[in-house]
């Protein structure tokens, strides 16, 4: 008798160890499974926007700002418009002068000249009135021009200059075919707008479009950019024709020597 209910009970143990193994065999299974379907159902990170950003077309193949194109420092605010009431006033003084200059037919030494004889004159009064009339002289600052700003800029002109020449001394060589032409192409239409109009007229061209141009480029750069970046394969595309048409044909490369007879 004691033997069966040893027997009924090793049953029942044996039993509850069967159903336990098998809760924790379905709770392993279903958490393998889970793991495995986790990584599939996960979305897919989203590209991060600099990303994005570094793979749009800029205008020269530029890779920064407009600001920092143009040096990042005072002259870039003038030239964005950062500070209106700078950069209005620097227009406004270029068109004043160019206004004195073409319009008007002044030259430059009489201007020079008359404001300096009415400047001159003017304290040269104020100075002897003074005496007259028991007040004190006016006060004449001192004028010195500083060295740093004027040792900068001549240092920045050399630079560009000796950079220019470099270029034009190795499009001579004949190496870059394409610069070439790009070059002599520019040259060719500075040399017709010179035509056109006056050095004088012609810089304040220049210099009223350095005040327009980049502001409303970069106001308006995600628009323009894909524009520009159709236009350009446009011109590859001209280019890669005439080259294949005209240029290939053009023989170019050193000339070999001739042996001695």
């Amino acid at each position: 008798m004691a033997e069966q209910v040893e027997h009924s009970e090793h049953k029942e143990e044996s039993l509850m160890e069967k159903i336990a193994d098998k809760i924790h065999f379905d709770r392993s299974s279903s958490s393998d499974s889970d793991s495995e379907v986790k990584p599939a159902a996960a979305p897919e990170a989203s590209p991060s926007p600099s990303s994005v950003k570094a793979k749009i077309w800029r205008l020269f193949g530029r890779e920064k700002p407009v600001h920092h194109v143009f040096g990042g420092g005072k002259p870039a605010d003038v030239f964005l418009w950062r500070n209106k009431k700078i950069s209005a006033s620097v227009l406004g003084g270029a068109t004043a002068i160019w206004v004195l200059f073409e319009l008007l037919e002044y030259f430059l030494v009489g201007l020079v000249c008359h404001l300096l004889i009415f400047t001159l004159a003017v304290l040269f009064l104020w100075s002897n009135a003074t005496t007259f009339i028991s007040k004190k002289r006016p006060h004449i600052p001192e004028v010195q021009l500083p060295e740093e700003p004027i040792l900068e800029i001549a240092s920045a002109l050399s630079i560009e200059i000796n950079r220019a020449l470099s270029m034009l001394r190795e499009i001579a060589t004949g190496k870059d075919l394409k610069k070439f032409l790009a070059v002599v192409a520019g040259l060719w239409i500075l040399s017709v707008v010179g035509n056109c109009c006056n050095f004088l007229t012609l810089f304040y061209i220049l210099f009223v479009l350095l005040h327009t141009v980049p502001v409303l480029y970069e106001k308006y750069e995600d628009k323009v950019d894909p524009l520009a970046e159709k236009a350009m394969q446009e011109i590859k595309k001209q280019y890669a024709v005439f080259d294949a048409r005209v240029l290939s044909k053009i023989p170019i490369g050193p000339l070999k020597d001739k042996k001695n007879v």
